[in-house]
């Protein structure tokens, strides 16, 4: 027989952890990491082999490589709208254009084909995309009018091969893994959602889709995403002037570190110890008196937030 007292206090116990809360934290400000006037900045990756950090000026058509230790940012130029970039090797990384995904020479700028996938859907480009532990390169396409779900989420592997994972999408956007390769968190923008699958490392296929966190419209629509040390999610936030903490397991908001910048698209974590958040913005979609609050619009800023984040794999895994 269970005693009724020990059974009351275990229900109770059960009840609580099962409806836990994540514990809300003060706000953190981002200060100007680097001046720069990008149009769309977005797709924020560190470079943990060179301790560079990755990113594109997607309207600007380029691909920025920003040095924190020499203060420079050089690019390359684009043929086309760049959504994303990911490294491979010393010399080339894998970019995201709107009619393909291309391997990049670092030096020339020259591209070489990997995937033509969409090179038939004039009315879609290419937008964000990271890649698994495998290897893979996970990359969106987005409707260039962004009013219907004529998009998908591709999965490509180093010998070009491609598969769609996932379609109705309207604006592909932050994908990330958890540490023990068990769970990929992905975003739709105009869904305000972040969705967590089941991943399953053998195969790299993905199930069980489910709604991690839901974001307050109030805060802005969920663009790129970071993971940290202890699987949390980092979110830019369109029109939301921060970077969100979200706790994918209770759905809650941690905390916001406000940016300068109204529109703030993607954060990955770099340096040394990957302990600084580094976060892209836009310069484009503000009212006149939004661009004056905000001057350094466009620019790269950066955040020490207290926990470290992981090593992004690199495209192939070189």
């Amino acid at each position: 027989m269970i005693n009724r007292s020990l059974l009351i206090i275990f229900s109770l116990a059960l009840f609580y952890s099962c409806n836990k809360t994540s514990e809300k934290k003060p706000d953190l400000k981002a200060q100007l990491a680097f001046k720069t006037d990008a149009l769309l900045g977005e797709g924020a990756i560190w470079n943990h082999k060179d301790n560079t950090l990755f990113w594109v000026d997607i309207e600007g058509k380029k691909l920025h490589i920003y040095d924190p230790a020499k203060q420079t940012d050089r690019f390359l130029a684009t043929e086309s709208r760049v959504g994303t970039v990911v490294p491979y090797s010393n010399s080339e990384a894998v970019v995201a254009l709107e009619n393909g995904i291309y391997f990049i020479d670092l030096e020339t700028g020259k591209t070489r084909l990997l995937s033509d996938v969409e090179s038939d859907q004039p009315g879609n480009r290419f937008n964000d995309g990271k890649c698994d532990p495998n290897g893979n390169l996970w990359v969106g396409s987005m409707h260039y009018e962004q009013s219907r779900p004529e998009a998908s989420l591709y999965r490509i592997n180093k010998n070009g091969q491609t598969e769609k994972m996932k379609d109705n999408i309207t604006i592909s956007n932050g994908i990330v893994w958890t540490s023990d390769k068990s769970i990929m968190y992905y975003i739709d923008t105009p869904t305000g959602v972040i969705k967590a699958f089941d991943y399953n490392p053998d195969t790299s296929e993905i199930s069980n889709e489910r709604i991690a966190v839901e974001i307050n419209p109030e805060d802005g629509f969920p663009d790129g995403m970071a993971i940290d040390e202890n699987d949390h999610l980092w979110v830019g936030l369109w029109n939301g002037n921060a970077v969100a903490q979200y706790d994918p397991v209770s759905g809650d908001l941690i905390r916001k570190v406000m940016v300068p910048a109204h529109n703030v698209t993607a954060c990955a974590f770099g340096g040394a110890k990957l302990d600084t958040l580094y976060i892209t913005s836009s310069s484009l979609d503000m009212t006149e008196e939004e661009q004056q609050k905000y001057p350094d619009a466009g620019s790269i800023f950066k955040v020490v937030p207290g926990v470290k984040g992981v090593k992004s794999p690199f495209f192939g895994l070189k």
